[in-house]
């Protein structure tokens, strides 16, 4: 499992939002839907995209 303080950086109020939601891991946000992550606290485009990038590396895509 990938930790999310080893995603690039996504900056700090969207890895609060994502941590705060419960989120640990980078493979934890595989086939989360896009949305529901776009609605955590600090989550916007930019992160969704880094996120995105970094599941793909691993094979893996939001939902």
């Amino acid at each position: 499992m990938t930790p999310l303080a080893e995603l690039p950086p996504i900056g700090a109020p969207a890895t609060r939002g994502l941590a705060a939601a419960g989120y640990t891991s980078l493979q934890e946000l595989a086939d989360v839907p896009r949305e529901e992550l776009a609605a955590l606290h600090g989550v916007g485009p930019r992160a969704l995209g880094i996120v995105q990038t970094a599941l793909e590396e691993h094979g893996l895509s939001l939902g």
